[in-house]
């Protein structure tokens, strides 16, 4: 089975990118998507296995809630409050966070080995 994680916009993808491995499709939503947009992403994602990463702030919530209408089986991810977005949140974050999500076995740990040298 594919697996989609679904961000806001291209900063959010490259930040997860790294932590990542290629296996992991990343889509955007570029802010809060129109219908057209809405269904681009559905046909993208197909039957895949779907992941929604959204920002804690007005904003993500919103588009968190137009991604859950449209992908009713969608796992959630979550990002503290506080932090400046999927973007600005620290590695080790990010990476409690997709294991979480039961993601370990896609994730790119030298991440942090890069970090502590």
């Amino acid at each position: 089975m594919s697996l989609m994680i679904i961000v806001e916009g291209k900063n959010d993808k490259s930040r997860l990118r790294k932590l990542l491995s290629s296996e992991v499709d990343i889509l955007c939503t570029y802010g809060t998507p129109g219908t057209e947009r809405l269904e681009k992403i559905k046909r993208q994602a197909g039957d895949a296995q779907v992941y929604i990463f959204t920002d804690n702030d007005a904003s993500g919530r919103k588009i968190r809630a137009l991604l859950s209408d449209a992908f009713i089986e969608a796992e959630h991810i979550y990002t503290k409050k506080g932090y400046a977005g999927v973007e600005g949140t620290p590695d080790e974050y990010l990476i409690q966070q997709l294991e979480k999500a039961g993601l370990e076995e896609y994730i790119n740990y030298s991440v942090l080995d890069e970090m502590i040298e």
